[in-house]
């Protein structure tokens, strides 16, 4: 007998939680389904697990589920996301394609097969408060302190000087926050962003993964001293993924941080925050001499192979990727992906900064397409603990990743 719950595997983040809700409710109400929405929020590693490791997308557990752009290859190996191109086709979601720019459309379509829809958006960026950074009396005194004139950070040196300046723990603020949680992820791509503005690449002409270079060394060092450093980061960034580290922002706990765009629309939206009005977002620094990259990754909402509920799972997508939709997500605290949501007159005035997404996406990098990336982002993962929590040497840490890398790779 098939279930009457529509049950969604949620990446656990409260916009998400709330948006897919009131998403269902506009659905269901005109839709009369005769189903219960069962929205299950996940951290990370638990969602990894029940996409890839449970077999309930493929049994029938779930109805449809919120997947990381980083897991597309692997999740089409393990057969467990409908193909929704034919859908697309028959019964394209309404200004299909050319609401979305091509960016959002691209990582989720593996040899003419597409897996999902776009749902959540925003790349990485540098995210400040702008009354701190604004203000004449601050200014002032870092002028006096360091002999040059606060600015927005553009290089790495001036990030950690700017972070060191407005560091005050006694007022539980802290000059910025790392996203450190060992979870495959955040620690991944902060090695990404610094190996790239270093001048540096993952990634050789023939798909090798390469970590053993000259600017992977300093991407590393540079992780190491900065989120060792008591005299400018939140001392909790071992225990925070980017959510937590989101949330601590908001709170007013960090002057400043490079993370994902959606985290600077939160804390501009979001009841609880203690900086609404005073957030800014300017480009990801960089290195001396080298270009700031941003990382583009993104949510989208895949059908699970097994559904009992196939057509319901397909019409309650393609309602959650219109214009309306999108909307309520980004006035939620996520990050809509259709242009028509960036330069939405309303959701600039309610965060102004929104019609930057075209320029962000500019500079946008993307990690390497593979199945077996999730396992490739495991031994970045845990390179980059070693670095942050051992004395041992950064060049040992990065041969001995290379060397698990390399042996993967020959199957030694």
């Amino acid at each position: 007998m098939s279930r009457r719950t529509f049950r969604v595997a949620v990446r656990k983040f409260d916009p998400f939680e709330s948006a897919i809700r009131k998403q269902w409710d506009t659905f269901d109400s005109a839709q009369r389904t005769g189903l219960s929405l069962d929205a299950v929020p996940m951290d990370l590693p638990p969602l990894s697990a029940c996409v890839f490791e449970s077999g309930g997308l493929q049994r029938g557990d779930w109805d449809v589920v919120f997947l990381n752009t980083d897991w597309v290859a692997s999740a089409q190996r393990h057969g467990c996301l409908a193909d929704l191109a034919p859908r697309i086709l028959a019964d394209p979601p309404d200004g299909f394609p050319d609401a979305w720019p091509p960016s959002l459309l691209r990582l989720q379509e593996i040899d003419g097969h597409v897996l999902g829809l776009p749902y959540h958006d925003g790349p990485e960026c540098l995210i400040y408060r702008t009354d701190l950074l604004e203000d004449p009396a601050e200014q002032a005194a870092y002028e006096s302190r360091f002999g040059s004139p606060l600015r927005v950070p553009q290089t790495w040196d001036e990030f950690l000087q700017v972070a060191r300046h407005f560091h005050r723990p006694e007022q539980r603020r802290y000059g910025t926050v790392f996203a450190a949680y060992p979870d495959g992820h955040n620690t991944v791509y902060d090695f990404c962003l610094q190996l790239w503005s270093r001048g540096g690449e993952l990634s050789e002409p023939d798909g090798r993964i390469t970590l053993d270079s000259n600017a992977a060394r300093e991407a590393l060092q540079f992780l190491r001293e900065t989120i060792n450093d008591s005299s400018a980061v939140h001392p909790a960034c071992r225990e925070m993924d980017s959510v937590k580290s989101g949330l601590a922002f908001a709170a007013g706990e960090a002057a400043l941080m490079v993370n994902w765009f959606g985290f600077a629309s939160m804390a501009q939206t979001i009841a609880s925050s203690a900086v609404k009005g005073k957030v800014g977002i300017a480009p990801v620094p960089h290195a001396r001499g080298c270009q700031g990259p941003s990382l583009n990754i993104y949510w989208i909402l895949g059908i699970a192979t097994g559904t009992p509920h196939p057509d319901v799972a397909w019409r309650f997508l393609k309602h959650c990727a219109s214009r309306e939709m999108d909307k309520l997500l980004t006035l939620e605290g996520g990050i809509g992906c259709r242009r028509s949501t960036w330069t939405d007159a309303e959701v600039n005035r309610t965060i102004p900064f929104y019609q930057r997404m075209e320029a962000l996406h500019a500079c946008a990098r993307e990690l390497p397409r593979m199945p077996e990336w999730p396992h490739i982002a495991e031994i970045i993962d845990r390179m980059v603990i070693a670095a942050i929590d051992s004395p041992e040497p950064v060049a040992n840490i990065v041969a001995s990743a290379q060397q698990s890398l390399d042996a993967r790779r020959t199957g030694s």
